[in-house]
């Protein structure tokens, strides 16, 4: 055995060093790439001070006869067009010069016609234009290429179909996110019928999916969603029984899902996901026992689950929100879905309880069952979902909100817990015993009606980043334990029944005052805060303050000024008085700022108009005065959000501030008082008025909901 080692280290080193260096002609080919490139990102320095022999430089692989045969560098900075010289390596069978920065077209015609190539990779650049057609190749075998990644480009136009026929030998093809436009090729099958991976999406395609495509006996992965296609999938496509891959996602899709899909007994991820299908999920889903990822969302589809998704007992991932879904979830037995990880059924009108063969899913991080009608209370087995990281109830009929927390105090793995909408009329769980999440990080007890005050157990969450307490009848003061939370940067507290000044421990909050390091990590399900909004971190949420709709009263506080991150702040609809701070001109990161519907009195600060970020102003209903700033973006905003202040003047308003005003005298400064007392009580008795009517209101809504 020594002697065979010894021996075959001999013959590799007389192998090694028998390798003949590169051809002048391979050299010449480098070095002309090399010339072409606006920014070489250190290549020159590595090429061109280094060895003359081209096989020893950066990238470059070449074989025992001193021809190159593959040249990588990927992400190296480079930048310019990508030189036809390269069809100079005729031995060259590996090309990546993904991640780069080259623009212009492709030489494929040359790169293809004149080397080896087998693999070419030129994907997350800036190239643009046609493909173009491909040269017919001289042989039966056609062309050597296997893999083409175009993905992540510029390229534009019809995608060649004709000349592809000389790719006999094509094996996977990226061509996504790019701007091809016409009708999805379909000739891959026919030239290429080795073709496994082909990937279209995020394109300009439209019209039908071919039908031609169910030929591809051999395809394993296709992907065309984020097209503009119509009509329907055609039958014929459930005869690629290979397919492990199907994703037609947001491409207007409409019809009914054929039973045929069962034929497709390989697939391991099927996204239609953001399309128009209507009717039922086929029973023959559970023949697909592969089956990981079924995507289901934003669509019309209608009818109870079928009890046969309990046969896919390999799912993870299954997102069947914003349908039409309607019965009983119980219908589905959960515990043989024992490795499912992700559960959305959102906006549906499922009802019932919470099936407790849910809480067999021990691998289960995030379930979501927001807006249907299910009801009763929470089960104590959630407390098996030992992963559990993501939990939504958020528009539901559950009832017992105490209890709920006192399950749920225990498992510490939560990050986002939605449970408003619910639990209406309830009252704030005041229980001190409540501890526990320690991770958590949103926190929704919204729109549903609670009474009582704050409760002192959210002082606990050291973690909390987002709390919604809005839409309840809370009452009382913000508690002055609320700067310990000292990672919160977003609070939204309007909607109640709170009273006093603002205290001043709301105005210590960390995280709304200076930049500092928040968790980063990623929720396992987007957050949608409104329909437009989708937040996978808890800290690209816009750091907000809002305390409007409540009876909080005194001064606006000068401290608020220290909020220097705030994006959103509204006070609007409570009794505040006084002048509008001048340190409200510090926070320029403000977007949102309204103070609305209180007693503000005096002057609108002229350096306002340092808020360049400003996108919505309201002060309209105060007793303000004098002229709104006639330089710089507040003269900008509509009529409306100055309204109610009848001393206000101004280019927007219908009073105009005179050029010239007459001098005072003792008679009129005297009426102008009058006048400012009248309007100042008619104005408290009108919000007093509104406020005991709005809560008439409310009241009569609340004994309907316990209706």
């Amino acid at each position: 055995m020594a002697f065979l080692g010894l021996a075959l280290a001999v013959l590799l080193l007389s192998m090694a060093s028998a390798a003949a260096p590169c051809a002048e002609k391979e050299k010449s080919s480098l070095l002309q790439f090399l010339a072409d490139l606006s920014m070489d990102g250190g290549l020159a320095m590595s090429w061109r001070n280094g060895t003359v022999d081209c096989c020893s430089w950066e990238g470059i692989t070449c074989n025992r006869h001193g021809a190159v045969t593959e040249v990588s560098l990927p992400q190296r900075g480079l930048k310019g067009h990508i030189s036809s010289d390269l069809s100079g390596l005729t031995a060259l069978q590996r090309l990546n010069l993904s991640h780069n920065l080259f623009s212009g077209g492709l030489p494929l015609k040359r790169l293809v016609s004149s080397t080896a190539m087998i693999v070419v990779d030129v994907s997350y650049n800036h190239l643009g234009g046609g493909l173009g057609e491909l040269p017919s190749s001289d042989t039966i075998h056609g062309w050597p290429l296997q893999v083409l990644n175009i993905s992540s480009n510029m390229f534009t136009g019809e995608f060649p179909s004709s000349s592809w026929k000389s790719m006999k030998n094509l094996v996977a093809l990226n061509a996504s996110n790019n701007s091809f436009s016409g009708q999805v090729p379909s000739s891959f099958c026919l030239g290429s019928p080795s073709i496994a991976v082909l990937d279209l999406q995020h394109n300009q395609f439209n019209g039908n999916i071919p039908s031609v495509l169910g030929n591809c006996s051999m395809l394993r992965v296709l992907m065309v969603g984020h097209n503009s296609l119509s009509g329907t999938i055609p039958d014929e496509l459930f005869n690629a029984t290979s397919l492990e891959r199907l994703s037609f996602r947001g491409t207007g899709l409409q019809g009914t899902l054929d039973g045929a899909v069962g034929k497709l007994t390989d697939l391991v991820a099927l996204d239609l996901g953001e399309n128009n299908f209507t009717g039922k999920i086929p029973e023959s889903i559970g023949q697909l026992k592969r089956l990981e990822e079924l995507y289901l969302d934003y669509n019309m589809l209608s009818g109870e689950l079928p009890s046969n998704l309990s046969n896919c007992t390999s799912l993870r991932n299954m997102n069947l929100m914003y349908n039409n879904f309607s019965g009983l979830l119980s219908k589905v037995n959960f515990a043989t879905l024992q490795n499912l990880e992700i559960l959305d059924i959102a906006i549906n009108n499922l009802s019932g309880v919470i099936p407790e063969t849910i809480y067999s899913c021990t691998n289960l991080i995030a379930l979501r069952v927001a807006g249907n009608n299910f009801h009763g209370e929470l089960s104590p087995r959630i407390v098996n979902l030992k992963s559990l990281t993501f939990l939504s109830i958020y528009g539901n009929s559950f009832t017992n909100i105490t209890k709920a927390f006192q399950i749920l105090k225990s498992s510490n793995t939560i990050r986002v817990l939605f449970m408003g909408k619910n639990f209406m009329c309830e009252a704030m769980p005041q229980d001190k015993t409540i501890d526990g999440f320690d991770n958590l990080q949103v926190l929704a007890i919204d729109q549903s009606s609670l009474t009582g005050k704050m409760p002192t157990w959210l002082s606990k969450l050291k973690n909390l980043e987002v709390l919604f307490l809005n839409d309840n009848r809370l009452k009382g003061q913000i508690p002055s334990w609320i700067n310990l939370l000292s990672c919160l940067l977003y609070l939204d507290l309007s909607n109640n029944n709170l009273t006093g000044k603002i205290q001043t421990a709301l105005l210590d909050m960390t995280m709304l005052k200076s930049i500092n390091s928040a968790d980063p990590s990623y929720f396992v399900l987007p957050i949608f805060f409104v329909e437009s909004h989708q937040y996978l971190q808890a800290n690209a949420f816009p750091k907000v303050l809002d305390l409007s709709n409540n009876n909080f009263t005194g001064r606006i506080p000068q401290d608020i000024g220290q909020l220097a991150l705030l994006n959103s702040l509204n006070l609007s609809f409570n009794r505040f008085y006084g002048q509008i701070p001048q340190a409200l001109c510090n926070l320029t990161n403000l977007e949102v700022l309204d103070l609305s519907s209180n007693l503000l009195t005096g002057t609108i600060p002229t350096a306002l108009n340092n808020l360049h970020f400003l996108s919505m102003f309201n002060i309209s209903n105060n007793d303000l005065e004098g002229s709104v700033p006639t330089e710089g973006q507040l003269s900008t905003f509509p009529e409306s959000s100055f309204d109610g202040n009848p001393k206000l003047c101004g280019s927007m308003l219908i009073h105009h501030c005179n050029a010239i005003e007459a001098p005072p005298n003792s008679n009129v400064m005297a009426r102008d008082l009058s006048e400012k007392i009248i309007f100042s009580i008619a104005f408290a008795v009108s919000f007093v008025l509104g406020v005991l009517y709005d809560q008439l209101v409310l009241s009569t809504f609340h004994c309907c909901i316990h209706l």
